[in-house]
């Protein structure tokens, strides 16, 4: 059963001790971790792949990746990434009067898998809108969606019309202008959301998705995004 929106009070409790002391996990421990990938977004889009529903524009200079976008917009990650990682981003929802600047849905896939095509997510086509997504295993957090009114986290199946709900939350919600420290944990069955040091999904998965790829999701809005970077955890122990 999703956790409901109630819950968010004790899971936010939970996630300040977790902030500040170790776990125990590989993703707690500094420095036990190394770079495995990044984009400082001056070259272009030469490790991306984007899918449009409408249009709009998606560029990568001057150390940011921009996406100006009138309607659905995926942006992925050209590797396949497998865990044990850490994925590190920073997002700002653009509110300066232009037509595509409407706060809303700062969303992720990762560890996603097209089960049309499993071994190459992009020998299947895709076109931008959300239903075309309902052929993918993988995890989804949609934070400030719905005109900035929810925060879910969703584990799809790979069937259409089916996206299981595991947490969804009415807060915390974008501000316009700030930025949005993003961290993502794939470790074994433990999968966790952070933003600006909070901890919003925390997901035990007993049958996880360890690997696939990464995207920026969005619908009808304008994200900068910098520092996109991958750290491999690694053990404390053999």
């Amino acid at each position: 059963m999703p956790t409901t929106r109630r819950t968010f009070a004790a899971l936010a409790a939970g996630a300040a001790l977790a902030a500040i002391a170790p776990t125990g996990s590989a993703s707690a421990v500094p420095g036990r971790r190394r770079l495995i990938a990044h984009d400082d977004f001056r070259h272009g889009l030469t490790q991306w792949v984007t899918e449009l529903q409408d249009g709009g524009t998606v560029t990568a200079s001057r150390g940011v990746l921009e996406i100006d976008v009138p309607s659905g917009a995926t942006v992925w990650f050209t590797r396949r990434l497998d865990g044990p990682y850490v994925l590190e981003y920073t997002a700002t929802p653009v509110s300066e009067g232009g037509a595509n600047d409407r706060v809303s849905d700062l969303n992720n896939f990762w560890n996603a898998t097209d089960v049309r095509s499993p071994d190459d997510l992009f020998a299947t086509p895709r076109g931008g809108a959300l239903d075309e997504y309902d052929h993918l295993t993988t995890y989804y957090a949609g934070y400030g969606a719905n005109h900035n009114t929810t925060t879910r986290l969703r584990r799809y199946v790979g069937q259409p019309g089916v996206r299981p709900l595991v947490f969804d939350y009415t807060e915390p919600l974008l501000v316009p202008g700030e930025p949005n420290r993003v961290r993502i944990v794939s470790d074994g069955s433990t999968v966790r959301w952070w933003n600006n040091g909070r901890l919003v999904f925390d997901h035990t998965d007993p049958q996880p998705y360890t690997g696939g790829h990464f995207a920026f999701r969005t619908v009808w809005s304008h994200f900068r995004i910098s520092g996109f970077r991958v750290w491999r955890l690694t053990p404390k122990h053999p």
